[in-house]
């Protein structure tokens, strides 16, 4: 499954016929996954390619830790009985120094053994030949577990941030990666049971239900997703008040707790992720701006969300692939009715997976030139990042750091690529 958007083999394609393709396929995801890709000693081919991330743009170096969180007070909507709830997040921060920790790994080995067999073409059809890529290898250029550096504006502003259906959390390191380098701690959070694979702690791995009725799938996802994301709000409140909300007593990263403002909190998230922040700010006032990442507004069976019904009455921000895209009918109804600050812009020559970890990636599979224009458009991948890391920036700056915002009052010729929707 990839996730609301067109991302198969032909662009254009709904996500009722999307969705479809998942269910006949999903039949890979019961069958039992080898413990890793076939290696070139059995076949011949060459090693699995080591990748990596672009550096982050900001001043500070990078932490990063992981969280497994159990939520108590809620049965999982996925399984049959009392199962508790149980999540695993990423809090992406601004370190005071990195020298001398170990990098962060992109994935963990059993997350990574099953994105390369079944979610990066099965679900997101990028068209990766398996056993070419070492996902667990990406660098990352974040230090696993290093000390936070103290706010040179205070405490640190919290960005949450919500995957596409079909991807894992990791799929957004990028541009979380570069955001927190600017000053900002950002919490990526998986959706476990409909994400793709989590694999937690004790090394088990969890993997999306069958998805059933496409537009049943899709409003419970979203409920879901709502319920996860003002459950992390209130561990993330435990934790600056002084306790470790991880359920396994992991360690916490010096100067963590204290170190957020839970008065300034943004939400992002890239397709259903995007729909996702703008449920959650609808039901969760303690979000306070958004962005929506070429997430759809309407449900599978054309009908507007509750969002794009009646709006929001804080800023929130629309960014787009270029193109045909099936995300219009609900961004104008969104747009039409919400009294608060909104923006829409478009990512000249990009494509749905454009602002999401693929395009760093790709590009190093030296894959053909038509299935990396299907993935990723026709816009340099350097200048997609860099254009979609300034616009993110800026917004959080002006909103949730009082910047002047300049960026976001119209075009720039520093980013030619970005494009003021009237």
């Amino acid at each position: 499954m990839t996730d609301e958007h067109p991302r198969g083999r032909r662009r254009g394609v709904g996500l009722r016929t999307l969705l479809a393709s998942v269910v006949a396929a999903f039949c890979t995801l019961a069958v039992s996954l080898p413990a890793a890709a076939t290696t070139a000693a059995t076949t011949g081919a060459p090693p699995p390619r080591r990748l990596a991330l672009p550096f982050p743009t900001g001043p500070h170096p990078v932490g990063k830790v992981s969280l497994h969180l159990v939520d108590t007070a809620r049965p999982d909507p996925w399984r049959q009985g009392p199962i508790h709830r149980e999540l695993m997040v990423s809090v992406f921060y601004p370190a005071a120094r990195a020298a001398g920790r170990p990098q962060a790994p992109y994935m963990l080995p059993a997350a990574a053994a099953h994105f390369d067999r079944v979610t990066a073409d099965d679900y997101l059809q990028l068209g990766v030949p398996t056993g070419r890529t070492d996902w667990a290898g990406v660098a990352t250029h974040v230090a696993l577990g290093a000390p936070v550096a103290p706010g040179r504006r205070g405490r640190l502003p919290v960005v949450l941030y919500s995957p596409g259906l079909g991807e894992p959390r990791t799929w957004g390191t990028t541009l979380v990666t570069d955001l927190a380098s600017r000053g900002y701690a950002v919490v990526t959070v998986d959706h476990t049971y409909e994400a793709p694979e989590v694999q937690f702690p004790d090394g088990s791995l969890a993997t999306m239900v069958p998805p059933g009725d496409p537009d049943a799938f899709i409003r419970k996802s979203l409920a879901v997703r709502v319920a996860d994301i003002r459950f992390v709000l209130d561990r993330l409140r435990l934790l600056d008040g002084g306790h470790d909300p991880d359920a396994d007593g992991q360690r916490l990263p010096k100067g963590l707790t204290g170190a957020l403002d839970l008065s300034r909190v943004g939400m992002l998230g890239h397709s259903m992720g995007g729909s996702a922040a703008a449920l959650a700010m609808d039901a969760d006032h303690r979000i306070t701006a958004g962005i929506d990442m070429d997430g759809n507004l309407t449900y599978v069976d054309g009908s507007p969300m509750p969002v794009a019904r009646h709006g929001l009455d804080r800023p929130f921000l629309l960014l787009g692939k270029d193109g045909e895209t099936d995300t219009g009918p609900g961004w104008q109804a969104f747009r039409a009715h919400t009294p608060g600050w909104t923006r829409q812009l478009t990512l000249r020559g990009s494509d749905h997976a454009s602002t999401t970890d693929a395009e760093a990636l790709l590009p190093q599979l030296h894959l053909s030139p038509p299935v990396q224009t299907a993935a990723l458009g026709t816009l340099d991948p350097a200048t997609a990042i860099r254009t979609s890391e300034a616009y993110v920036a800026a917004y959080f700056d002006h909103w949730l750091r009082g910047g002047s915002g300049r960026l976001l009052e119209g075009p720039s010729p520093r980013y030619p690529a970005m494009e003021f929707v009237d």
